[in-house]
């Protein structure tokens, strides 16, 4: 490699080191040829890149990249993943390639500019994938919304019972053409109409007066002739 490429390769590096949200530096020895090729195919799953490159072109790439705590890592066979994406799936896939293989173990990374040792990695390699917490949170909001749903779907579904009763009216000429369904508005409190008891007993009053009054002058008459026959 010549300088043209050690300095194309470092700008290369540097600007991975920039892109990425998380960097994960591993020990590499040991690893086949056919085995970083199935890790790369797992890991762009994950939006990540394994590289390996010489440490001091990674060093020359820190220093661009202003990402100083990776040189510390830099120390024998070195091995970096760059993550663009979901940072806990990749450390978890790596986390399984080494479970399997006693390969690829952590040395240290960044993450967010910050310093990532390595039982922080193992821990995030832990947690659940961004798929996983997505589904989680759709499933706690979706939660209300469906209870909203149901809600509006039994007033929808009222609403159609009393159209139809309704039609069913108009059909067989028990209401107007023109009546409207009242869905939502609290029916009036109906005047109390007169009972037929009252409507007897006032009749019955105004029967009786005229008929007292009637009797009272017929008493007075029947007293008169009996003073003048006297």
């Amino acid at each position: 490699m010549n300088r043209e490429q050690k300095a194309a390769a470092v700008a290369e590096i540097a600007e991975q080191i920039k892109e990425s949200g998380a960097v994960f530096a591993v020990d590499y020895r040991g690893i086949t040829v056919t085995q970083i090729a199935e890790l790369r195919g797992k890991l762009r799953e994950s939006d990540a890149t394994f590289r390996v490159v010489k440490n001091t072109l990674t060093e020359r790439a820190a220093d661009a990249a202003e990402a100083q705590a990776l040189k510390e890592l830099l120390s024998g066979p070195t091995a970096l993943t760059f993550v663009r994406g979901d940072a806990a799936s990749a450390a978890k896939t790596i986390a399984a390639f080494n479970k399997e293989t006693e390969l690829l173990a952590f040395k240290g990374g960044i993450m967010d500019g910050e310093t990532l040792e390595v039982a922080q990695i193992k821990a995030i390699a832990k947690l659940p994938s961004r798929d996983v917490l997505y589904g989680q949170l759709v499933g706690m909001i979706a939660a209300p919304i469906t209870g909203l749903a149901r809600s509006l779907g039994g007033l929808l579904g009222g609403m159609a019972i009393a159209l139809g009763q309704l039609q069913q009216k108009k059909e067989s000429g028990e209401a107007p053409a023109g009546d409207a369904p009242a869905v939502a508005a609290e029916p009036e409190a109906p005047e109390t109409p007169e009972t037929p008891e009252a409507t007897a007993e006032t009749a019955d009053t105004a029967d009786t007066e005229p008929a007292a009054e009637a009797d009272g002058e017929s008493t007075s008459d029947n007293e008169n002739d009996s003073d003048a026959s006297a």
